[in-house]
């Protein structure tokens, strides 16, 4: 590794194909890769990357136990106080092995995650994960599998794009494809199980997204189609709905992208690949009740991103972090050429979606006019004082 990599590697917060969640109102950033020097640098699961969302500062802290490798293209997923990472790509190959960790210890201790009962499903990357209760609803993604579990599975569930082969783990594999398997795993029980789905099931794929309301699993996207196309999940009764959206003024195709929950019955879907190639910069809110798009707009359209993340953060924000602002694409007649993304991003983008609380605008005023305000700001109450002062460094010119 360079000299460069390897400051890379420690020191700097640009990354794609990561991971990353808010828990108690802070952004925490996992995994992922650089790209230093023209080569890809994995970005090791010893460090956690932890933004208070208020202050808008960054922490970089170390992590114990059984940590998983450099990890890229997995899912990271939290059940109450406790995050769980499944599958994706490492060093070796491809992995279906699961870890979590305990996000109220100090030291956030990693350990691995074995199954009581079941069989986890078939090493993969670019899928993703609903979280219904205590479970883990995972879809789609690409991956290898073994002849016999090819022989022995329901036919529409996998398309092999490529045979070749390679041993994970002492297993051989041989087959290599794209799928739209819906499996589960209980985080009380240690479980994994396939649910029996009905209804019109989307179409084999990875690099989509998804999203879930209520008990309603929605994924979109993360195939070569015009417009963006949407399903649902019945995360109870297990019954797939798609939605007909020609009345509709629908978003263009695309893949990497972003969708988050923003209400009860709206989700927002933000950059990504689109399919011509470009990367993407729009915002559209899709209304679940009226089943109809419609174009948002906000304050980073000269921001686009490519292999971001988007959580739901404090009233209805959503919180961007990451990614490419530039996917360099090349397309012909015959074939789409994609080389590695140079623009890495650091910056947070936040997108207010609903109107702003009192308290919280009271806040912000404080925050920004601190200096009009001087020594009476210590005459607030002492924890109201705390919240105002992380707003203060928030707004301060050193931040921006």
């Amino acid at each position: 590794m360079t000299a460069a990599a390897q400051e890379a590697s420690t020191s700097r917060l640009e990354r794609i194909n990561h991971t990353a969640f808010i828990h108690d109102n802070s952004l925490h950033v996992l995994g992922g890769f650089q790209v230093v020097d023209g080569q890809e640098v994995r970005l090791s699961c010893s460090e956690m990357w932890v933004c208070d969302m208020d202050s808008g500062t960054w922490e970089r802290r170390q992590m114990s136990g059984d940590k998983p490798g450099e990890l890229t293209g997995f899912c990271g997923s939290c059940v109450n106080d406790s995050f769980y990472a499944f599958a994706g790509f490492e060093p070796h190959g491809y992995s279906n092995k699961m870890f979590s960790v305990d996000l109220t210890q100090s030291s956030y201790p990693w350990r691995t995650v074995t199954a009581s009962q079941g069989t986890p499903p078939s090493p993969r990357t670019d899928h993703s994960c609903w979280v219904h209760g205590e479970r883990l609803v995972y879809f789609g993604g690409y991956g290898c599998k073994t002849i016999s579990e090819v022989r022995d599975m329901a036919s529409w569930s996998f398309v092999i794009e490529d045979m070749s082969w390679t041993i994970i783990g002492g297993t051989l594999f041989r087959y290599w494809g794209w799928n739209n398997e819906v499996n589960v795993f209980d985080t009380r029980t240690r479980t994994w199980s396939v649910p029996n789905t009905q209804g019109p099931a989307p179409s084999h794929r990875g690099c989509h997204a998804s999203s879930v309301l209520g008990s309603k699993g929605y994924v979109c996207g993360g195939v070569e189609r015009a417009e963006l196309d949407l399903f649902c999940l019945d995360l109870d009764q297990w019954t797939w709905t798609q939605f007909d959206l020609s009345s509709s003024c629908a978003p263009m195709g695309r893949s990497v992208h972003t969708m988050t929950p923003t209400s009860q019955h709206t989700l927002l879907v933000f950059g990504g690949l689109g399919v011509d190639g470009s990367t993407l910069s729009d915002a559209w809110q899709f209304d679940t009740l009226r089943r109809e798009w419609r174009e948002i707009t906000h304050p980073h359209k000269d921001k686009p991103r490519v292999c971001h993340t988007a959580c739901r953060g404090r009233d209805d924000d959503v919180v961007v972090f990451g990614g490419s602002s530039d996917l360099p694409v090349r397309m012909d007649s015959v074939t789409v050429l994609m080389s590695r993304p140079k623009h890495h991003c650091r910056d947070v983008l936040v997108f207010q979606t609903q109107p702003y609380s009192l308290f919280r605008l009271c806040v912000d005023s404080l925050g920004k006019n601190s200096e009009r305000l001087g020594a009476r700001l210590a005459w607030l109450p002492a924890k109201l004082r705390r919240k105002v002062e992380k707003r203060v460094a928030f707004f301060s010119p050193a931040a921006s």
